[in-house]
């Protein structure tokens, strides 16, 4: 495994254009989205210097590292196609080196870049979309207007939670009831004719309550005016959008998954999926950088232009094939693991076969 000069130069130009690459896209990146919301920042005082560090700094790493596979694939098609236009990749297996040998440095390479994107998905970038998500929040998502009706979920286990209407501009919800069921059997039940959420304390209060226990065939009745309670919900639970899964690490992604299971709110599926996304993506950088090798190593009449034109369809044909069937893991319509499966192994077959054919 010991890497020679050819190796070292390789894996230079590869993340020379890599680096090359994402710098050019969060240009990009940065002056579209900054012309599309500038009207919001401007509308909701958004200071100059969280726009730049809370929202920019936090949220252009999340959307580099999602398309990081195409990037990748892009700055191989790109340098490669260099080298074989130059007559490199001629000399270097004209001189003994055998093209799964020259395959070497990209596929390490790859691999650092792929542990790289993980460890990015997996710790990193959860950690940072959080202040993402809350100057979102607070400056460009409107949220007085929300509201949710005939919500009904399981917030622990055996309690069972029915609201009529909640708002979050006032965080009030209307027609509550609570049902404690055990092994099948009511044990008791709550009504309340509005219920808030005490932001300081962390705690409901339930206005004009009454409750019902069963004990023994026997019905206990209670009524109150006010009522502080522990129920183990957050205003948030009614209104996260799915953007916002990405500031769930793997930890908090398990635990959303053992929660989304109790409440039965059918967002398993969702919350499995992005878990496996998470492992699958970086696999994907291997795989299209095979494919990218394969492509452009051999030197084209069309020259560059060719090899990249070929290039992005390639990798574009990938992103429409991978959100394709994220969008059944996510449904429930395929099991999350095969949803994400699938993709890789359709690119890795053509991978195989396009190296088979490069090298003869």
């Amino acid at each position: 495994m010991k890497l020679t000069k050819i190796d070292w130069y390789i894996i230079k130009r590869f993340l020379g254009a890599f680096t090359l690459a994402l710098g050019l896209f969060t240009v990009i990146i940065i002056v579209f989205d900054l012309s599309e919301k500038i009207d919001e920042f401007m509308e909701n005082n958004a200071p100059f210097t969280e726009v730049i560090f809370n929202y920019y700094v936090n949220w252009v790493p999340f959307l580099l590292n999602l398309f990081s596979p195409v990037f990748v694939f892009i700055s191989v098609i790109f340098f490669t196609s260099k080298m074989a236009q130059n007559s490199e990749i001629i000399a270097i297996l004209a001189s003994g080196v055998s093209y799964r040998r020259m395959l070497r440095p990209y596929i390490l390479t790859s691999i650092l870049l792929a542990m790289v994107s993980f460890s990015l998905f997996a710790w990193i970038i959860p950690k940072a979309d959080k202040t993402r998500v809350v100057f979102e929040n607070e400056y460009i998502r409107d949220r007085s207007h929300y509201t949710a009706s005939q919500i009904k979920t399981q917030v622990a286990p055996g309690i069972i939670m029915s609201v009529g209407n909640f708002n979050f501009s006032d965080s009030a919800g209307y027609k509550v009831s609570l049902e404690h069921v055990v092994d099948g059997d009511l044990k008791s039940k709550l009504y309340a004719d509005r219920l808030n959420w005490n932001k300081e304390g962390r705690v409901w209060q339930l206005t004009k309550w009454w409750s019902r226990e069963f004990t023994d065939g026997k019905e206990m009745l209670n009524s109150g005016a006010t009522l502080d309670t522990m129920i183990p919900f957050n205003p948030e639970d009614f209104f996260r959008k799915n953007d916002d899964v990405q500031m769930f690490n793997l930890v908090e992604l398990d635990e959303m998954i053992v929660l989304e299971k109790m409440r039965g709110t059918g967002n398993t599926f969702f919350y499995t999926t992005e878990r496996y996304k998470r492992f699958a993506m970086p696999f994907a950088m291997i795989i299209l950088t095979i494919i990218g090798v394969s492509v452009a190593s051999k030197k084209s009449r069309g020259g560059i232009g060719l090899n990249l034109g070929v290039g992005l369809l390639i990798s574009f044909s990938f992103l429409v094939v991978f959100q394709f069937f994220l969008a059944y893991g996510s449904s429930g319509a395929l099991h999350p693991l095969l949803a994400v499966t699938i993709p890789n192994l359709i690119f890795a077959a053509i991978a195989l076969v396009m190296y088979k054919l490069a090298q003869k």
